[in-house]
């Protein structure tokens, strides 16, 4: 049960180092300079913003998943 926990934790967090995701604004600011290096800081903050309230959401629901089994 631990290892599995840990296998999904794991996934989770390694996630938005993969995925990528921009907003308007920030696109635009972006495509303007020439450096590749802002563009991918903007990225991993987005994605680490977006991702921080589904961790707690889902721990939420683990811990009460826990609590009702017994």
């Amino acid at each position: 049960m631990k290892t599995r926990f840990f296998i999904i934790l794991f996934i989770v967090l390694a996630t938005p180092t993969i995925a990528e995701a921009q907003c308007a604004m920030c696109r635009a600011v972006v495509e303007s300079e020439s450096g590749g290096k802002t563009a991918e800081a903007i990225n991993n903050g987005i994605v680490y913003l977006m991702a921080a309230p589904y961790l707690l959401v889902a721990g939420l629901f683990y811990f009460i998943y826990r609590k009702m089994r017994g």
